[in-house]
């Protein structure tokens, strides 16, 4: 299959009303940056544009929160947004914004478009109006008590206390946040899209097309949509902040947020043309552009069904592929503003990144951790614990160690440069490795291509860990300690030295490698490890990667210098104080709830954990697995892999049971099993699941399990 002539790749507008968490950059902007650099490396025709969503309700709220105007407001989030992406190394070709005169002018014509086609409709309906502040009210507008749980505060589009989606209607003795006085309805029109003509299309595009290319989350919610009927959906609304309708007859009316701010991504095109002397058009009208966005799951059906519809309908192409993770959860709990129960760009950048001087390889440290607990197919969890297992255990201790290890010995071995290949004393470990390094780069390459960015970096680790493994069983410095002794013969003497030369040289080349294979997941390390090489960027183009002669023999290569440093315990915890510490009650919660990992209020030696409700417990996916094998984890005491049997597939579990049961005791017994876990590395070995143990009086464990045999797989409620 021929490549695209282009890609143009976009990432979800951010509104631009306060800080971004770290949610929100393992969501959208890492993975798409990482796409984009990988595209880059392969010489592709991309453009990576992104920019601030400056309309809609959410920006006059925070302007009131903030005693300002709503235009103060987007200048300032606008620029942190920007500069925040920029320090965690998140490379568009266009930052935009949506208040720019551009994008007005798009969105105006876009709307004029559709309208004089006649594929827009116009509908009276009722709606709430403030008599006091002389102003239809926008849902979040009005608050009340909420039908479901009796909140006196909920809005009119959501209950922050039970999470519910509400309409202003289901409340309960609504009343104007403006004036706080109780509105009254009013009739009003307004133009609207008609989704309803066009299931049939999306349900041939999504399901019939992309049904096997797609993300499972992200057919299975559009069909959820499609099956459920799809409605008109209004495109213009009463408010004063947004782009005025281009009709005499709107007075007073603006285009719906959701409506203009997905042409933003045109918009922007059309603003990185300008600036660069370019065509925008084939980048949103030639078949031969690859147009991909990637977002979030809460941004599904904007850009699955209702933003391809305005596209069909203007002529423009549609999206090849929408790429949407699913929620990152923080410490045990959903990430949460009102509580303030998140991690900020902004926070992690000024603990860690500007406190540091050449504070890249912390940028670096944070993208690797998202980007191995990435939420690709389920909601997963940053906890400090696990960002410093990663960053010591894997990319200090594994890595960082191989390269730093193949510079130290280089410069004490041979001198400082580059030593030559003796390609008839090759032996199969030598040639293993090789063959690894080749292999390599066409896994790695096809998960790329297939969104899967959490395994492409699994892949690098795993090949610098090959590479540590590789090293250590040729043990270089003995062979040169032997050379030291003087005992051995001449031809021994060349022969030792020779086979040093191979070990080093091929290790050299595998450090090349892995700085091509990491570059678009750690673009700051991949350019320190060249700085080191003496290499210039052109190396880094993927055409090289799998190349085992990338460093010339006799070349000289830099001292070593550490690419990472290790996080201490005293950091992690100072994080972990902060988060609780800072964190309030949402509206209508105890200070206590607010924190989800607070102390009991008494001592028990096992006490109750939080309170949840039934959902909370339904969200947990329990199945019956076979232990079809198991087997001890290297230098892990506490930790045994298993491979379990769940019916539809088998999974690896790493469990901390080994001082408990021998592998050979557990072959074959049924247990209860977690099997929606977010996927967690440990040892380098990536677990999928937790088996559920009971712990005795005395500390033994002991499995939790079905009374008879059952078939694998089978739920338990």
């Amino acid at each position: 299959m021929l490549a695209p002539k282009r890609y143009l790749i976009t990432a979800a507008l951010p509104y631009a009303n306060g800080l971004k968490h770290i949610g929100h950059l393992a969501g959208a902007y890492l993975p798409a940056d990482i796409y984009v650099r990988y595209l880059r490396s392969q010489k592709r025709d991309v453009v990576f544009v992104c920019g601030s969503d400056e309309h809609g309700t959410a920006i006059p709220i925070q302007a009131m929160k903030e005693n300002t105007t709503p235009q103060a407001i987007i200048d300032k989030y606008h620029g942190i947004i920007k500069s925040n992406f920029e320090d965690m190394g998140i490379s568009f070709d266009i930052y935009h914004r949506t208040s720019s005169p551009l994008h007005h002018e798009t969105s105006r014509e876009f709307f004029t478009v559709l309208n004089n086609a006649g594929e827009l409709e116009t509908k009276e309906t009722e709606q709430y109006f403030d008599e006091s502040a002389k102003t239809f009210l926008a849902d979040r507008y009005i608050k009340g008590t909420c039908p479901n749980c009796g909140f006196p505060g909920a809005y009119g589009d959501q209950c922050e206390k039970c999470g519910t989606a509400l309409s202003p209607d289901e409340l309960i003795n609504p009343v104007s946040t403006l004036s706080g006085q109780p509105p009254v309805k009013r009739k009003t029109t307004h133009w609207y899209l008609p989704l309803n003509r066009h299931e049939a299309f999306l349900r041939q595009w999504i399901i019939g097309d992309h049904s096997q290319d797609w993300r499972a989350n992200v057919v299975g919610q559009c069909k959820s949509w499609i099956d459920g009927g799809l409605q008109p959906r209004a495109v213009t609304r009463d408010l004063d902040w947004g782009i005025k309708v281009p009709l005499e007859s709107a007075a007073g009316k603006v285009l719906y947020v959701w409506f203009d701010a997905p042409i933003g991504y045109i918009s922007a095109t059309k603003q990185w043309a300008t600036d660069s002397g370019k065509n925008w058009e084939p980048y949103w009208q030639d078949k031969d552009t690859k147009l991909v966005h990637f977002i979030g799951k809460d941004n599904i059906v904007f850009h699955c069904i209702i933003f391809p519809v305005m596209l069909k309908l203007h002529g423009y192409i549609l999206p090849d592929n929408v790429p949407s993770n699913e929620f990152l959860n923080l410490e045990g709990d959903k990430m949460s503003t009102s509580r303030n129960w998140k991690l900020d760009m902004q926070d992690y950048i000024d603990d860690f990144v500007k406190k540091e001087n050449g504070g890249a390889p912390l940028v670096d440290a944070l993208r690797y951790y998202l980007t191995q607990i990435a939420p690709e197919t389920k909601d997963s969890e940053f906890t400090w614990k696990g960002f410093q297992d990663a960053v010591n255990n894997e990319l200090v201790a594994i890595f960082g160690n191989f390269v730093n290890r193949a510079f130290v010995l280089m410069h004490k071995l041979t001198s400082g440069k580059v030593p030559p290949l003796h390609q008839d004393l090759l032996d199969d470990k030598d040639q293993g490795l090789i063959a690894d390094i080749q292999l390599a780069k066409n896994r790695i390459e096809s998960l790329l291509e297939a969104y899967k960015f959490r395994e492409a970096q699994f892949e690098v680790i795993d090949l610098a860990r090959k590479g540590n493994k590789y090293m250590q069983e040729k043990e270089p410095w003995i062979k040169a300690k032997k050379l030291a002794d003087g005992a051995a013969t001449a031809d021994e003497q060349q022969k030792a030295q020779q086979e040093i030369d191979n070990t080093l040289h091929i290790c050299l080349q595998l450090c090349a490698n892995l700085a091509i294979f990491m570059n678009p997941f750690l673009p700051n390390t991949a350019k320190k490890m060249i700085y080191l090489m003496k290499v210039v960027d052109k190396m880094l183009e993927w055409e090289n990667g799998g190349k085992i002669k990338l460093l010339s023999v006799g070349y000289s290569l830099r001292a070593p210098e550490l690419l990472f440093r290790k996080i201490e315990d005293m950091e992690i915890q100072e994080q972990i104080d902060k988060l609780k510490n800072n964190s309030v009650p949402a509206p209508g919660e105890t200070a206590e709830a607010a924190v989800p990992a607070g102390e009991p209020a008494k001592e028990v030696s096992n006490p109750v954990k939080q309170e949840i409700v039934f959902d909370d417990f339904a969200k947990i996916d329990l199945r019956v697995g076979t232990i079809i094998s198991a087997e001890k984890v290297e230098k892990a005491d506490k930790l045994l892999k298993l491979s379990v049997d769940l019916g539809f597939e088998t999974r690896t579990i790493v469990s901390g049971i080994a001082l408990h049961f021998k592998p050979e005791e557990i072959t074959g017994k049924q247990v209860v099993v977690v099997v929606n876990l977010a996927p967690r590395k440990m040892r380098g070995i990536e677990s999928n699941g937790m088996i559920l143990m009971a712990e005795d009086g005395n500390g033994k464990l002991h499995f939790v399990r079905p009374e008879t045999v059952i078939n694998a797989g089978a739920g338990v409620s």
